[in-house]
């Protein structure tokens, strides 16, 4: 398991019977949660929190019992980052904490390389795998496709005293993106994609990532540059593992460029439990060892 550990600002306090209890900043949230499939006796931590987030049986849901500020800031220490959280729709703060672990885990591999670094940030939604990397000395290009997203992502930048680091912002189709990437021929060093598990596309084209991702590591494999440094992907489908996605980096990346594949589960510690809760998959296609 990669586990994302040295939060401050954030903490899983518990988790029991499909929900999580979290620490935000200051605030408590409690958020549903597929994954969390055991339950038990909700001990004293359960009786307050700020906000609870309740789905609908006709889809979707609200914010319940809701004390939020619309907007606050929460940090990540280890990397000198300030991140905007904004409770929105479908439970989502503008933040998956468990991603701390590749941000890290990137930088580092950014830093380490010693050369100029241009990394390409597909579905990069609020910006956290791009500002770790913007710190880490890296020049960015963050594509997504909803303009909401892009201008949280330029906030995030700005707190974490990234507004004037070599970022360059696109509002686009992803797909779309890169295809034209490759036939201008630019070329980058690192790859990050970040797809959701399902969603549609700008003129209703549907997306599922189990069909769709073995496209779009094949099509990441033509915009690399002849000495890439890593390609990382994520996935928060639950049918689709680690090692499926470890294969498909494989079987293209790999067998393209030379190298390794890493893949397993993130995670995030559940504090009142010894236990650590799965919060999906990344798999690493890394050229260069670590010095």
């Amino acid at each position: 398991m990669w586990i994302a550990k040295n939060w401050k600002d954030y903490e899983l306090i518990d988790a029991e019977g499909g929900e999580r209890l979290e620490k935000w900043g200051k605030y408590r949230l409690v958020r549903p949660d597929p994954q969390v499939i055991w339950k038990g006796d909700r001990g004293s931590n359960w009786k307050r929190s700020d906000a609870r987030y309740l789905r609908s049986r006709q889809g979707g849901g609200a914010w319940q019992e809701n004390a939020l500020p619309e907007s606050w800031n929460i940090r990540y220490e280890p990397l000198d980052l300030t991140f905007h959280i904004k409770p929105m729709g479908f439970k989502h703060t503008g933040l998956f904490p468990e991603q701390a672990f590749n941000w890290e885990k990137t930088g580092e591999l950014i830093r380490k390389s010693g050369r100029k670094i241009n990394l390409l940030n597909l579905f990069a939604y609020t910006g956290g795998a791009t500002v770790a990397a913007a710190k880490a000395g890296a020049s960015v290009c963050h594509v997504d496709a909803s303009k909401g997203m892009v201008a949280h992502a330029k906030t995030n930048a700005e707190l974490s005293g990234l507004k004037d680091a070599p970022i360059r912002y696109i509002v686009d189709d992803c797909k779309k993106f890169i295809e034209r990437e490759i036939r201008r021929g630019h070329k980058y060093e690192a790859v990050i994609l970040d797809p959701p598990s399902y969603g549609r596309g700008p003129n209703g084209e549907v997306w599922k990532l189990e069909e769709s991702i073995s496209e779009f590591i094949s099509l990441v494999s033509q915009v690399l540059s002849d000495e890439p440094l890593f390609v990382l992907v994520n996935s928060y489908t639950t049918g689709l593992s680690p090692s499926a996605m470890g294969y498909l980096l494989n079987n293209t990346v790999k067998a393209k460029y030379g190298g390794r594949v890493e893949c397993d589960e993130l995670c995030l510690p559940v504090t009142s439990r010894d236990a650590c809760l799965p919060c999906g998959s990344s798999a690493y296609y890394i050229k260069e060892a670590s010095k």
